[in-house]
């Protein structure tokens, strides 16, 4: 069957994306690949595609928890059985999953990366057939990227140890140059498996706003689009509390969501988010990496991101559906001095906050 039935057949689409086909061969030829597309560029696709074609399990790292049952769901909904582990999951539905995937029924396995350096779990995990290991989100492997993480470069080994001659797959929309290089030197991607697409969004338009009220700015913004799904993103928690609180006593539909809320709280306003239970959630920038919700009409930014990677991520989750979207920028120089407490404040040497600076003022 051609790649476009399938893609048809088993995801609704009829045309392949930028990028998406060229991807999905060369995993389907068993090689190493990776992916730099837009926001809402359908990359889920490139590794879902092939896992219903290739024999064996497709092992998808996933760097946030809370996005994997959202993937799970809509993959058992479509027909294609797949699953997660992770520390969410009872000893005994564990243990069930388990047995289901070594039987083989199972298409995709979803893991936080701390899964694969568990021993017991990795000595588990050699037993299966794995065909594709994908990588989401892969820019969090590099320390040049914006949200590094250490325990997505340490399962890389154990990775190549589990399987040589499988397929790679990694999949970022935001990677700079020494990112892109970082990232293609420790998978052993070679340049011309490297897919980039370009970060266009005909349908987003981008705004500054310089020297308003911003909290005035804000009601008035969101009460003028009440009906309409949007996020609005502040620097700190305490500002995340403040907004959430006035746009609240304003009988606006909100939520919030920061890293001093319970796991259980956020979980709640997220779900509530993705489901439209409420129209707004105001958050910091631990809100959003994987979200799958295509309807929001607007970011706001009630601070300037730390970086433009930072800013070119979270203004992405506006308009995932194709259809018109904004994103509004509320400036003051006191963002920016900010965000220069938080760099001299930071860990790191003298050299590593000097490159911070610079990319602050890019």
């Amino acid at each position: 069957m051609k790649l476009e039935a399938i893609l048809k057949e088993e995801f609704g689409y009829d045309t392949f994306r930028p990028g998406q086909k060229e991807l999905i061969e060369m995993v389907l030829d068993g090689k190493k690949a990776m992916g730099i597309m837009p926001t809402g560029g359908g990359k889920s696709i490139c590794y879902q595609l092939p896992a219903t074609i290739m024999s064996g399990l497709t092992l998808v790292i996933s760097p946030l928890i809370s996005l994997m049952k959202d993937q799970v769901d809509s993959l058992n909904e479509d027909g294609i059985p797949a699953t997660f582990l992770n520390s969410t999951v009872e000893w005994h539905d564990r243990e069930e999953r388990m047995r289901y995937i070594e039987s083989g029924a199972v298409k995709l396995l979803f893991v936080a990366p701390e899964k694969i350096v568990d021993e017991e779990f990795y000595s588990w995990l050699s037993s299966l057939d794995i065909s594709l290991i994908a990588i989401d989100e892969a820019h969090v492997l590099s320390s040049w990227g914006h949200d590094f993480r250490s325990s997505y470069l340490e399962m890389i080994q154990p990775l190549k140890a589990l399987s040589t001659d499988c397929a790679w797959l990694a999949l970022t929309a935001t990677a700079t140059e020494e990112v892109q290089a970082d990232l293609a030197r420790i998978l052993d991607v070679p340049d011309e498996n490297i897919i980039k697409t370009g970060f266009d969004r005909d349908n987003l338009a981008l705004k500054i706003e310089r020297g308003v009220d911003k909290t005035d700015y804000v009601l008035n913004y969101v009460k003028s689009h009440e009906n309409e799904s949007g996020i609005i993103y502040a620097g700190r928690r305490e500002d995340v509390d403040k907004i959430y609180n006035f746009l609240k006593e304003n009988d606006v539909s909100v939520g919030r969501y920061h890293a001093g809320l319970s796991d259980l709280e956020r979980h709640n306003q997220q779900e509530d988010f993705l489901f439209d239970r409420i129209n707004v959630i105001v958050a910091t920038n631990a809100f959003g990496m994987g979200i799958n919700k295509t309807n929001v009409r607007y970011v706001l930014h009630f601070t300037v991101p730390g970086t433009i990677e930072n800013y070119y991520q979270e203004v992405g989750r506006a308009g995932r559906d194709g259809l018109p979207a904004e994103a509004i920028l509320l400036y003051t120089p006191a963002d920016l001095r900010l965000h220069q407490f938080f760099i001299n404040k930071s860990l790191g040497d003298d050299q590593y906050k000097l490159s911070l600076r610079k990319k602050l003022f890019e």
